[in-house]
């Protein structure tokens, strides 16, 4: 047997990788600025309809003024025209190389933390001392590999056999070491995480090229990111309302001949490009991958862009109420025995059905009895049956030769206790309930001991969260197994909209075809094998990164955090998102606005003198109130990249009153904003001589 050694690797912070992405990094500034002009090229630019036209018009332009420059003729305005018909091509893919330089930016330190590293390939599944080495570039999805301590995690794959703690730094960002086990929800395992102590097999799910931290790396980068239905649509109407320009400026040409001379094509370019939505055009494909980029930013990788839009438009939102809407460390507060069964009977029961329950609900329950009754915890006995908790029958216990234990739902050890729960009994069951606490019944032998308290606390806050979500007029749903009292009280206390009491997996998947069925959009959270099905049908399902395999690929989102209270932030970059898109596509149709004063007076008011009436920004001359209007046009998309990266400001203060924001902020300041900065570059073209 060969031994090998790694050098423990020490992943990337979150803080790291977000300042290496700043939007003011000197280095992806200089790296945009070269790639901007390599995104030059017409073939790459053919897929934005607006920016081609621009640079094909430049191109006429520019061969215009050489023309001219060859045969004598004057050629200044001409040139002043073409190059800033150029900057407006060249800042328009400069925002776009921001946008993918940041990105780049995290994706070189994951790609820093991809594993390169030797396997341990396990010849005989059954025996950890008989393996050989293997590149992990080289390994199979099924193949057995043993990582000790110190060893890298050499692809994704789901833990068979053993126990470890293992630094998930690299794709999370936090250092504190998390617990990967066989068997329940915490055994999915990413490549290039490093284990810490102890030791796993691991089963490799993916093959080279396919892991986790490749798609991420794709992701950010942009490489993979496809435009969503709403940009395509969006696209659509852009190049119509270019194809109308394109064809108004022309039949200028006619109408101006027919009545006196027709303005010249360098005009007639500077006309097309300044009305066309050169600005919404140059900044689409920024505000895409921005999008994406504000959710890794988050913690939060989306597997398309559909998916980000997808929780923009979301209008019901389920979420699991422990350690979702709940701290989720439920106590044991209580034992209250059934008539005619002692305390100290109960209590030593509950810690025989407890033996074998690894939850912190368990474990709660023993410390209970042994502080409060002195029953100590004994290890499980030999020949012992464990009887574990499952959705579907919602007990667990152990069967002891004695006699069998069990604890659980109330209502399915009644079903099996025989004659009618005591009056005492049901009482209790039903006080804990509406005070919000969980009740969980004990038994031996079918015969019913009592019930045990369990109190779960609400999280400080929620309330208004949800009261936000409401006014974004997003309906939430809680989803738990408690039963209906219980369930209906952290309703009530968290102030959900509805909830789901005794949820199966099956009950998860129904509530949202049905929701579904009714045109609304779904989003929910999950992290086990049971909640797989429902996440593949939500419209966004956000998977856990501690959750299994098949919840990271049932779900279109995956929280690289595991915290599923992110699921509302998540909603909330969605929609911000769809308002940064909505909010510069008004300001950029309103700017044509004030274009039409600028341009039209200037190139028709030798033919048409009343025309001088427009000319409200009292402009110096035709020239100078054209190319001021170029100049505008170029610079307004530079000074909006910022806000096309960061997003426009969200606020839950419902869709009316924010589209009448938008509105007035992007809509009215659409139309201000040009003449206040064409008349400026007008008084700087003056002072400095050029018109």
């Amino acid at each position: 047997m060969l031994d090998i050694t790694q050098t423990p690797h020490q992943g990337t912070t979150r803080r790291d990788r977000r300042a290496g992405a700043a939007l003011g990094d000197p280095a992806i500034l200089r790296h945009a600025a070269l790639a901007a002009w390599g995104k030059l090229d017409p073939r790459h630019l053919v897929r934005n309809p607006v920016i081609f036209v621009t640079e094909v018009v430049a191109m006429l332009v520019t061969i215009l003024a050489a023309r001219a420059l060859w045969l004598g003729e004057p050629w200044g305005f001409q040139a002043g025209i073409a190059a800033w018909l150029w900057l407006t091509v060249l800042f328009a893919t400069f925002a776009e190389a921001v946008a993918e330089g940041r990105g780049r930016a995290q994706a070189d330190s994951l790609r820093r933390a991809r594993s390169e590293a030797m396997a341990k390939l396990l010849l005989r599944g059954d025996d950890r001392t008989l393996w050989q080495p293997r590149n992990a570039t080289e390994l199979r999805p099924g193949d057995l590999v043993l990582v000790e301590a110190g060893d890298l995690i050499p692809s994704d794959g789901e833990v068979v056999e053993g126990i470890a703690s293992v630094n998930e730094a690299a794709v999370t960002g936090e250092s504190a070491p998390v617990i990967r086990e066989s068997g329940g929800d915490r055994s999915a395992v990413t490549g290039g995480t490093l284990v810490v102590s102890d030791w796993i097999v691991v089963r490799i799910t993916a093959a080279a090229g396919s892991t986790f931290l490749d798609r991420m790396i794709a992701l950010v980068e942009g490489a993979s990111r496809q435009k969503t239905p709403n940009e395509i649509a969006l696209d659509i109407l852009l190049a119509g309302m270019t194809i109308i320009f394109l064809i108004a400026v022309a039949t200028l040409v006619g109408f101006a001949s027919w009545n006196g001379e027709a303005p010249s094509v360098p005009v007639l370019a500077a006309l097309l490009v300044t009305l066309i939505p050169t600005t919404i055009g140059g900044l689409l494909s920024a505000i895409g991958i921005a999008g994406m980029d504000r959710l890794v930013r988050f913690n939060v990788l989306a597997t398309s862009g559909r998916a980000v839009e997808a929780a923009g438009d979301v209008d019901v939102l389920l979420l699991d109420k422990t350690g979702t809407i709940t701290f989720g460390n439920r106590q044991a507060a209580a034992f209250l025995p059934a008539p005619g069964v002692g305390e100290r009977e109960l209590a030593e029961a509950a810690v025989l059905a407890s033996l074998a329950d690894e939850t912190p609900e368990g474990r709660s329950i023993l410390a209970f009895a042994r502080e409060r009754y002195g029953v100590e915890p004994m290890a499980l006995p030999a020949g012992a049956k464990v009887v574990p908790f499952t959705a579907q029958t919602r007990v667990s216990g152990l069967d002891l030769p004695q006699g069998s234990y069990r604890k659980g739902a109330v209502d399915t050890l009644l079903q099996g206790a025989p004659g009618e729960a005591p009056v005492a009994f049901r009482s209790a069951v039903d006080r804990i309930a509406r005070s919000g606490g969980t009740p969980l019944a004990v038994a031996k032998n079918s015969r019913l001991l009592g019930a045990i308290e369990l109190k779960d606390i609400v999280k400080t806050g929620m309330r208004a969260r949800f009261d936000a979500l409401r006014r974004m007029g997003i309906r939430t749903v809680m989803v738990t197994g408690d039963n209906r009292l219980t369930a209906a009280a952290i309703a009530a206390e968290a102030g959900v909209d509805d909830f789901i009491a005794e949820a199966t997996p099956e009950d998860k998947l129904a509530y949202i075809r049905r929701a579904q069925a009714e045109g609304r959009l779904v989003a929910m959270a999950g992290d086990g094998t049971n909640d797989a099905p429902a996440l593949a049908q939500a419209d966004v399902g956000l998977a856990m990164q501690t959750g299994t395999q098949a919840a990271r690929e049932a779900g279109n989102m995956v929280d690289l955090d595991s915290d599923p209270t992110k699921l509302i932030e998540v909603v909330e970059i969605g929609k911000q998102l769809l308002i940064t898109r909505g909010a510069l596509t008004t300001f950029s149709i309103a700017n044509d606005v004030a274009k039409y004063f600028a341009i039209l007076p200037a190139i028709f008011v030798a033919s048409y003198p009343e025309l001088q009436a427009l000319n409200v920004m009292h402009l110096a001359s035709p020239e100078s109130a054209i190319l001021s209007a170029v100049i505008f046009n170029a610079l307004i998309i530079v000074a909006l990249v910022p806000l096309a990266l960061r997003g426009v400001r969200y606020s839950a203060i419902g869709a009316a009153a924010l589209l009448r924001r938008n509105l007035l902020l992007y809509g009215v300041g659409g139309i201000l904003a040009p003449f206040l900065g064409i008349k400026l570059i007008d008084l700087l073209l003056q002072l400095l001589g050029i018109a």
